[in-house]
C-alpha cells in the first residue's frame, strides 16, 4: 500500500482548495518516472489529491533506469500513459518517433501565462513530431537552478564585502578580494568518468549573459557551430575566472584536478580559502557537516550584466510530464498538475523549486528555497543545462574533456574546435 503524506481532514482540505475536476471513476493511470523513495511518496500523496477529485487511480511506478526502460516500453506498446521526463532531449526523440501524444490544446498559453519566463518552458517542452510538425508534448514540473554562487556571510561581513547585483559588481569584487590579499573563487572540475562538467555549466551560464537566447538555443542545436567566435568568447570569458591564478584556490593548476564536491570546503577554512563558489542548488550536500544554508552559507544570484541588457536569464534543469499512452485520464492528470497546490504540497515537503507564479510561496519549507525561487521567479529567460541536450558523445564527453584541456592551457578555439569536430564526426 502506497505511503501518503495527507491524510483525513488535511486531504479534504487540500482537495477541497485545489480546482474542480472530472469523474473519472473506475480508470486506472499508469505513471512511470525516476523517483524513487522519498520522492515518490510526495508525488504520490500529489496524486491522492486527484484521485480524490475524480475518482481514478494512479499507479506511480519509479526506476533508476528510467531512460532505458522508456525506450524499451515505448517500442513495445506498453509504455504508462504518463512518463515523467529528467531532460528534455529524450522526449524530443520519442515525439520525433511518434511516441508522445500532445497535450491538450490551450496548455501552451497556459503555461506561457503563468510559468514565470513563460514562452522558455513551452519552447523547451515543443518538439517535432515524426512528420517534422512541433507541438508542445511536456509540462515541466519540479525545476533545479544552477546559476547560484554560494558564499559564507560572516566572511563577507568580516571583509566589508556586499552581494554584487551586476556581472560588472561581481568582476570589481574579484579584484578587490585579490587586492586584500584574499582569494574570490573555489573551483573544481574533478569528477570521476564526469570530469569536466562543472566548467560546462560555468559555459553555458556565461553564454546566456553574453550572447541572445537564440545564440544559446542554436549552439545546443548544433546549428551555431562550437567554434563559432561567439562560443569560444564564452569559453574565455569562463577563463577570465578559472584560469587566472590570483581568483583561484590552489591557483589555475589546480582547477581540473579538484573534486567539484571538495571544492567548496573552503569557504569554511579558518582563514577562508575562498569567498565564492558557483554551483547548483544540491550543492550544500557536500558542505561541512553541520552547515546551515541561511546563516554559515548563503548564495546570490550569478548575476547578468547591466550593460548588455539580456535581462535575467537562468541556467537549470527540470522534469516534464509528457504523455506516452493516451487516455482521457492522462490528460486530465497534466491537467491538474497546473493546480498550485500539486506544486504546494512538494514545497511543503522540501526539495522543490517551481516558475508557476500562482503557488503560495509561504508554503516553502524554508527561507533558503523561497529565496532560490525568487531567483527563478525573477528570471526573464530560462534555459536548460545545454551538455544535456546535446548528443551524449558530445555534452557529456568531447565538452567535458574539451573543458578539462582548456583549464589544462590549452588555446580555447582549438578546444572548441576538437569538440566540433566530434560532434561532425557523428553524423
Amino acid at each position: 500500500m502506497k505511503k501518503s503524506l495527507w491524510t483525513g481532514a488535511a486531504l479534504a482540505a487540500i482537495v477541497a482548495g485545489s480546482v474542480s475536476a472530472q469523474d473519472l471513476s473506475g480508470e486506472t493511470i499508469t505513471v512511470f518516472g525516476t523517483w524513487l523513495t522519498p520522492e515518490s511518496d510526495v508525488i504520490e500523496s500529489i496524486f491522492d489529491v486527484f484521485e480524490e477529485q475524480t475518482g481514478a487511480t494512479v499507479k506511480y511506478v519509479g526506476s533508476d533506469s528510467f531512460e532505458q526502460q522508456i525506450i524499451i516500453d515505448a517500442e513495445a506498446g506498453s509504455a504508462a500513459n504518463i512518463s515523467i521526463f529528467p531532460q528534455p532531449g529524450l522526449a524530443a526523440d520519442l515525439a520525433s518517433r511518434g511516441f508522445l501524444t500532445p497535450l491538450k490544446e490551450g496548455t501552451a498559453e497556459w503555461v506561457a501565462e503563468n510559468y514565470a519566463a513563460g514562452q522558455s518552458w513551452v519552447d523547451l517542452a515543443t518538439f517535432a513530431d515524426q512528420d517534422g510538425n512541433e507541438n508542445l508534448y511536456g509540462m515541466f514540473f519540479r525545476v533545479d537552478l544552477k546559476s547560484l554562487v554560494w558564499y559564507s556571510p560572516e566572511n563577507f561581513e568580516d571583509a566589508g564585502y556586499e552581494v554584487p547585483e551586476t556581472m560588472e559588481d561581481l568582476k570589481a569584487l574579484n579584484d578587490q578580494i585579490v587586492a586584500d590579499g584574499g582569494t574570490p573563487w573555489c573551483l573544481g572540475l574533478g569528477s570521476g568518468a564526469a570530469t569536466g562538467w562543472p566548467a560546462t555549466d560555468w559555459v553555458e551560464d556565461l553564454l546566456l549573459r553574453t550572447q541572445t537566447p537564440d545564440v544559446y538555443d542554436g549552439w545546443v542545436s548544433n546549428e551555431i557551430k562550437f567554434d563559432d567566435p561567439r562560443i569560444v568568447a564564452a569559453i574565455e570569458e569562463f577563463g577570465a575566472f578559472a584560469l587566472n591564478d590570483d581568483y583561484v584556490a590552489g591557483g589555475a593548476g589546480a582547477v581540473a584536478s579538484t573534486d567539484f564536491r571538495d571544492s567548496p570546503k573552503g569557504l569554511f577554512a579558518s582563514p577562508p580559502q575562498c569567498y565564492m563558489h558557483r554551483q547548483a542548488s544540491f550543492i550544500p550536500a557536500f558542505f561541512p557537516e553541520g552547515t546551515q544554508v541561511g546563516e554559515d552559507a548563503d548564495f546570490f544570484y550569478f548575476p547578468s550584466y547591466a550593460d548588455k541588457e539580456l535581462g535575467n536569464p537562468v541556467l537549470g534543469a527540470g522534469t516534464l510530464l509528457a504523455i506516452t499512452n493516451p487516455s482521457e485520464g492522462a490528460q486530465a492528470l497534466v491537467e491538474f498538475m497546473r493546480d498550485p497546490a500539486a506544486h504546494e504540497i512538494w514545497m511543503e515537503a522540501g526539495g522543490f523549486l517551481t516558475p508557476h507564479k500562482g503557488v503560495d510561496t509561504s508554503k516553502f519549507s524554508s527561507d533558503s528555497e523561497r529565496a532560490m525561487n525568487e531567483i527563478l521567479l525573477n528570471a526573464t529567460t530560462f534555459r536548460f543545462d545545454g551538455s544535456d541536450l546535446m548528443p551524449g558523445g558530445v555534452g557529456a564527453g568531447s565538452f567535458w574533456t574539451g573543458m578539462v584541456d582548456y583549464a589544462g592551457g590549452k588555446d580555447a578555439g582549438e578546444v572548441a574546435t576538437g569538440i566540433q569536430s566530434s560532434w561532425d564526426s557523428l553524423k
